[in-house]
């Protein structure tokens, strides 16, 4: 069975988008930056919401080619268009860069995907991930907490129907204040 793992930016207050889906608050530090972007490159299957794909994908499949770039974000798109991605929508007709596009039921989807063997997955999106959240799907959560409060905007955590117990396993600080927590699912 693989691990699914739920990994995002989010704000001090639990946000990981500010109203109006503003991410201006959310600009990672270097090393920050680095550390998504290894991630990136060890993860073996990525499931995208509508919204954060269509963030993603205007952005990441041509990035190394902006005048500008930095090594990190030239090798931080290239991971990115390597890694393979399943898209979940309902209102798209087509995706590209190494990905491809689930129109039907997400949690059935999601849950036979897990049910495989292989390597861990990351599911990215807050409102996607709130659906696996409350079919208890998700193994591990992965938060890199801004010292920002945007008192509203798109929450990282949903509303559950029954607590949900987690083992801390992992804790680290990163410069301007991040702090990144690693927590495992308890079943």
């Amino acid at each position: 069975m693989r691990k699914l793992i739920f990994a995002m930016n989010l704000s001090l207050d639990g946000y990981v988008a500010a109203p109006g889906d503003d991410l201006g608050w959310s600009v990672p530090s270097d090393e920050l930056f680095q550390w998504w972007s290894d991630r990136v490159g060890t993860t073996s299957l990525s499931l995208y919401g509508r919204r954060l794909w269509e963030t993603m994908s205007s952005h990441w499949p041509t990035a190394d080619r902006r005048p500008g770039a930095t090594p990190a974000q030239i090798e931080f798109a290239r991971r990115w268009r390597d890694m393979p991605k399943v898209v979940f929508s309902s209102t798209i007709s087509t995706v590209e860069w190494n990905a491809r596009l689930v129109t039907g039921d997400a949690v059935a989807e999601i849950a036979r995907l897990r049910a495989q063997d292989g390597e861990p997955m990351d599911i990215v999106g807050a409102t996607l991930a709130a659906a696996a959240m409350r079919a208890g799907l998700i193994d591990e959560y992965v938060l890199a907490t801004a010292p920002v409060l945007l008192g509203g905007g798109k929450p990282f955590f949903t509303a559950l129907d029954s607590w949900v117990n987690l083992n801390l396993v992992e804790t680290r600080t990163f410069s301007g204040g991040i702090v990144l927590t690693r927590y495992e699912t308890r079943r």
